[in-house]
């Protein structure tokens, strides 16, 4: 899937849709930080994509980059509240009551 998916990137066919399903073949495979890269260039070519910030803040928790995941689901919890996107909304904000209840530890 990824290879197939890297094919397309490869022939010009760039768009937020296919950067963010190679962020989660990627994460599926285990390389996180192939993924940030995706994921980033999902969420700046289409800031409103609520599934892409989602998915950014779980590779970048992979990375153990928690600052940053935590800036990732914030910008996401606010895209998806402004897009009505209930179901990522509340993920997002599981994960940063996660990371809040990690880091006071």
């Amino acid at each position: 899937m990824r290879e197939r998916l890297e094919q397309l990137l490869a022939a010009g066919r760039d768009s937020a849709l296919l950067r963010f399903g190679l962020g989660n073949a990627c994460l599926k495979e285990g390389d996180a930080q192939a993924a940030v890269l995706h994921l980033t260039q999902a969420t700046q070519q289409q800031r409103s994509y609520s599934a892409a910030w989602k998915l950014l803040g779980v590779a970048l928790h992979r990375l153990e980059h928690f600052e940053q995941a935590q800036a990732a689901w914030t910008t996401g919890l606010e895209v998806a509240q402004q897009q009505g996107d209930a179901q990522s909304a509340k993920e997002m904000a599981v994960f940063l009551r996660r990371l809040q209840r990690q880091q006071s530890q």
